[in-house]
């Protein structure tokens, strides 16, 4: 149980590497200290029950590209090099986070891992890319990456790359933006199986989600993503696509972007938590109260402004538990839906 007398929360995404690496990010340190930038460190990680997740390595476009855009609406593809050396100092950056952090956060490769340190108030950390753009084709970075501790990996962000296309963010259009996986792509597809990496389809277009549903043998996971009936972002998940995340036994974790969570999606922070519930409630009743979490997008979105940073994930889980989700309910809401889902696709 976390400190808030509510169970530990292990959530599906955030950014925090991201803002820690920007220039006035303050490096890994600046992660053990209490900040009023951004939504997570590890002191008010504490105080709002946040257990651990995942950590996105996330590639911002380079500031010489502004405004350019692609056919289909999406930034350009990143330049192999540049993808590369960024990907690894965000990578390095967890490292120095581990490293400093008197065995009080752990990057886990296992299961048995992971619930270990649940236990025992370690935070643990998951490496996970945000799209493939630093993986060559011939996937020896993959196998690397692997090695240091790469257990999830979205194909894609909104761009292209060489394995897939991201879905461009339309409202009141469907996902269905682009082409689906390029041959490489499924080959990537498979290597991640082979070596029971978890694929996050939340970036992907519609094309490219079936095209994983058709090839992976692993759950179908969304980490970041919510409800298109609810919020009609193509960036969100259609029905016929949590039909398919259910039937695998797969799980989605609910973004806490006001943009995607909104009727409107539009960036207003002055959006009340029961919108989130909402979502919540409707994601629970198409996959079943065992495939749904959170996936809050910390570090890298717009969130309520009644949450506020990771302190307000009490105020989420109140609302959940006014709402009638208690007891075992919450706990597979906060943390042990994840816990599930990994064990069948690390296979440990």
């Amino acid at each position: 149980m976390s400190r808030n007398a509510f169970p530990v929360v292990f959530d599906g995404h955030n950014d925090v590497l991201l803002r820690l690496g920007a220039p006035d990010g303050g490096g890994p340190g600046a992660f053990f200290e209490r900040n009023v930038k951004g939504h997570l460190d590890l002191p008010r990680a504490r105080e709002g029950g946040f257990g651990g997740g995942f950590f996105a390595v996330w590639i911002p476009s380079p500031q010489e590209q502004p405004g350019e855009r692609t056919p289909n609406g999406l930034p350009p593809a990143l330049d192999a090099a540049y993808a590369m050396r960024r990907s690894m100092a965000a990578v390095a950056t967890l490292f120095k986070i581990e490293d400093r952090s008197d065995r009080k956060f752990k990057i886990v490769r296992s299961v048995t891992e992971l619930q270990r340190c649940l236990d025992n108030e370690v935070m643990p950390a998951v490496l996970h890319l945000e799209g493939a753009d630093a993986v060559d084709t011939d996937l020896d970075a993959l196998h690397v990456l692997y090695r240091a501790g790469l257990r999830s990996m979205g194909l894609v962000w909104g761009r292209p790359n060489a394995f897939a296309e991201g879905v461009a963010v339309h409202y009141k259009r469907s996902p269905d933006t682009g082409p689906g996986l390029t041959e490489a792509g499924r080959k990537l597809v498979r290597a991640c199986n082979d070596l029971h990496i978890m694929i996050d389809v939340s970036h992907l277009n519609e094309r490219g989600f079936w095209d994983v549903a058709e090839l992976t043998n692993a759950p179908l996971v969304a980490t970041h993503s919510n409800a298109y009936a609810l919020c009609p972002s193509s960036r969100n998940l259609t029905n016929p696509q949590l039909d398919a995340i259910a039937a695998s036994d797969g799980m989605v974790g609910l973004n806490f972007a006001v943009n995607f969570l909104r009727e409107d999606a539009t960036r207003d922070a002055d959006t009340p938590l029961d919108v989130m519930v909402r979502h919540i409630d409707y994601l629970v009743e198409r996959l079943g109260i065992d495939r749904v979490g959170f996936g809050s997008d910390f570090d890298g979105v717009l969130i309520p402004q009644e949450m506020g940073d990771v302190t307000g994930l009490p105020r989420l889980m109140s609302v959940l538990r006014d709402r009638g989700y208690e007891g075992g309910a919450l706990r597979k809401l906060a943390h042990e839906n994840w816990v599930r889902v990994l064990r069948k696709t690390w296979g440990e």
